[in-house]
C-alpha cells in the first residue's frame, strides 16, 4: 500500500507540470471578402496605409501592423503613397485583449461586429476562437483591414484575422503578431469572397 501512494505522489508533479504547459498559439484565423466587381481593381496601385477610426491601438503602438500591411501588400503590386496621391487606402484596426478582459466582457467569442463585410448587408462575420480549456495567461490580437477606392469611398476589400497567444510568447508582442497577422490576412490575396481559413504559426 505504501509503495501505491509512493508511486502516486511521484507522479503528481508530472502530472501537474502536463497542466500547467500553454497552449501553443494559434492557428490564425482569417476572413476576408471580396467585392466581385472590383477584384481587377485589387493590386498595383498607389496605396495609403492609415490608422482605422476606432482602432484599439493607436501611435506607435500601430506602427508595426501598418508596416506589415503595406509590406505584405507590396508583393501583390501596390506602391506605398501619401494621402493626396493615393488611389486607395488601407484602413487598419487593431484591438488587443487578455483572457481576463474578454472573461468581463462576457461570452467567449470575438465578433468583428457590424461593418461592410456581406456588401450591403452591413452585418460582419463574427471570428470565433477556442478560449477554454487551460489557466494560461493568453493575449488575444485582432487585426482587421479594409480597402477602399479613394475617390468614391467604396470598399474593394476586407478581411479579418484574430491570433491568439501565450502571453510568454513572442507573438504576444506586438512586432511578431503584425508578421503573422498580415502574412496570415494577405496570403492568396485577395482570396473567395465571405473564406474563412486557418493558418497555423510557429508557437
Amino acid at each position: 500500500m505504501k509503495a501505491r501512494i509512493a508511486i502516486a505522489l511521484a507522479a503528481l508533479p508530472l502530472a501537474l507540470s502536463a497542466c500547467a504547459t500553454p497552449r501553443p498559439a494559434g492557428p490564425i484565423e482569417v476572413t476576408r471578402f471580396v467585392d466581385t466587381d472590383a477584384r481587377a481593381q485589387l493590386g498595383n496601385a498607389r496605396l495609403f496605409v492609415e490608422t482605422a477610426p476606432g482602432s484599439g491601438e493607436q501611435g506607435l503602438a500601430l506602427t508595426p501592423y501598418k508596416a506589415a500591411v503595406a509590406r505584405e501588400l507590396a508583393a501583390y503590386g501596390y506602391v506605398d503613397d501619401t494621402r493626396a496621391s493615393a488611389r486607395q487606402t488601407a484602413s487598419v484596426r487593431v484591438e488587443r485583449s487578455t483572457l481576463e478582459d474578454l472573461d468581463r466582457r462576457g461570452p467567449v467569442s470575438v465578433g468583428a461586429g457590424g461593418s461592410t463585410g456581406s456588401y450591403g448587408s452591413g452585418v460582419g462575420l463574427g471570428l470565433g476562437i477556442n478560449l477554454g480549456g487551460g489557466s494560461d495567461d493568453r493575449v488575444v490580437t485582432r487585426m482587421e483591414v479594409r480597402i477602399r477606392d479613394s475617390e468614391s469611398g467604396r470598399v474593394l476589400w476586407e478581411g479579418r484575422a484574430l491570433l491568439d497567444a501565450p502571453g510568454g510568447s513572442p507573438l504576444a508582442q506586438n512586432q511578431p503578431a503584425a508578421d503573422a497577422l498580415a502574412e496570415a490576412l494577405f496570403r492568396g490575396f485577395p482570396g473567395n469572397n465571405g473564406e474563412t481559413i486557418e493558418v497555423e504559426v510557429n508557437p
